[in-house]
C-alpha cells in the first residue's frame, strides 16, 4: 500500500494535512500530592520539596499544600497530540495501523506565571501554534495553556515536534560503555548556594552541576505517569524493535523526561520561585538521551537585567553532556531573583 493510498484510508494526520488552529479537547486534572511526589521520582529528583507531604491529617498547623516541580506543567497539562489529530478527524501517525512512525520531541519553551501545588484543579487547553519547514526537515509546534479554578493561566508552552526527518535514521552507538561519571542521584539543594542577583554576572558559572543516569525502568516509569489521555504503551520510549524502525535507530527517553532534569539542575542553584514568578526555559534536544548513558549539566549566567515591573531578571545557559562527551541537550532559562 502506497503512502498516498495510507493517508487516503485512514485520513494520515501528515505534515501537509497539519493547520494552524486545530484544537483538541479541553483536559481537568485534579493534583494529588501522589501526583507531585511521582512526578519528582520520576524525574530523579530527592529534593524533600517535592516528595514529603506538607498538607494533610498528619500536617502541622498552617502546613502549606505540596508544590509541584515547574516542568510537572508537561505532566497535569499534557500536549496529548493523538487526541488533536482525533477531534480535527485524521488519525495521528503513531497511532496507524498502515504506516506507523513516531513524531518525535525536538524543543519546548515552558512559561510560568504563579506556583502550583496539589489539591488544585487545572483545566488545558491545546493547539497548533505553528508549522515550518527548516533545513530539509518539517515541524510542528503545539501551544499547551493551563488555567486555574479562577480561569488564570498558571503555565504555558510550546512543544515542537519533527514530522518529517531530513537527515534519515541516526545510527545508534554501537554499545554504552560503562559511564565514567557517578549520577549524582542525593544531590539536594543547600540554599546558601542559590546564586543572588548580586552573584548575577555574566560569564559566572551556576555553582552546582549534575550528572544524571538513564534506565530503562525509568524511562517506563516516566512514561507509565499519565494525568489525562490515553496511554501510549508502544513508542520509541518503551518499544525498541518500533524504536529500530524510527529516525534515532533505538529506544531513547522522551524530551519531557530531560526537561525536567534539567529543572532538577536549576533547583540545586535557584530557588523554584525563580522560575514559577515570571521565568521561562526553552530547551532543545541535540542528541537522543538513551538508557545507559550520564548526562552531566552545566550552566553559566549569560544576562541579567530588570524589566517594567521592577523585577531583577538573570538568563543562563544550561548544557548536557553525555559520556561520549556529545551535547545531548542545550536549554536557556529566564529567572527571577530576589
Amino acid at each position: 500500500m502506497t503512502q498516498q493510498n495510507v493517508t487516503q484510508t485512514e485520513r494520515l494526520w501528515t505534515y501537509d494535512a497539519v493547520r494552524k488552529g486545530q484544537s483538541g479537547g479541553e483536559t481537568r486534572v485534579v493534583i494529588s500530592d501522589a501526583d507531585v511526589g511521582e512526578y519528582a521520582a520520576c524525574a530523579q529528583n530527592p529534593d524533600p520539596r517535592y516528595r514529603m507531604p506538607n498538607a494533610g491529617p498528619n500536617a502541622g498547623p498552617g502546613a502549606a499544600p505540596l508544590m509541584a516541580m515547574p516542568t510537572m506543567a508537561l505532566t497535569y497539562a499534557p500536549l496529548l497530540r493523538e487526541e488533536i489529530a482525533a477531534a480535527n478527524g485524521f488519525v495521528a501517525q503513531e497511532r496507524s495501523t498502515a504506516a506507523r512512525r513516531q513524531t518525535p520531541f525536538a524543543k519546548c519553551e515552558l512559561r510560568w506565571y504563579r506556583p502550583v501545588h496539589a489539591g488544585e484543579t487545572i483545566t488545558a487547553t491545546r493547539r497548533v501554534h505553528d508549522k515550518y519547514e527548516r533545513r530539509g526537515s518539517k515541524f510542528v509546534t503545539f501551544r499547551v495553556s493551563a488555567f486555574d479554578a479562577a480561569g488564570a493561566v498558571v503555565a504555558s508552552y510550546d512543544y515542537t515536534c519533527i514530522f518529517e526527518y531530513a537527515s534519515g535514521q541516526r545510527a545508534a552507538p554501537a554499545g554504552n560503555p560503562a559511564a565514567a561519571i557517578r549520577p549524582d542521584t542525593d544531590a539536594v539543594p543547600n540554599p546558601a548556594q542559590f546564586l543572588t542577583w548580586h552573584d548575577a554576572k555574566v560569564g559566572t558559572p551556576l555553582p552546582r552541576t549534575l550528572a544524571v543516569g538513564e534506565t530503562t525502568e525509568n524511562i517506563l516509569r516516566k512514561n507509565a505517569q499519565r494525568l489525562a489521555g490515553r496511554p501510549s504503551p508502544s513508542n520509541i520510549h518503551t518499544d525498541e524493535e518500533f524504536a529500530r524502525q524510527n529516525i534515532f535507530g533505538g529506544a531513547v527517553n522522551a524530551g519531557p523526561a530531560t526537561l525536567s532534569y534539567v529543572d532538577r539542575f536549576l533547583g540545586l542553584n535557584f530557588s523554584p520561585l525563580a522560575l514559577y514568578n515570571g521565568g521561562s526555559l526553552l530547551m532543545r534536544a541535540i542528541t537522543p538521551f538513551r538508557a545507559g548513558d550520564v548526562v552531566t549539566f552545566r550552566g553559566e549566567i549569560t544576562g541579567a537585567g530588570g524589566n517594567l515591573y521592577g523585577q531583577r531578571k538573570a538568563q543562563c545557559r544550561i548544557r548536557g553532556v553525555n559520556q561520549r562527551d556529545e551535547l545531548v541537550c542545550l536549554a536557556d532559562a529566564t529567572l527571577t531573583l530576589g
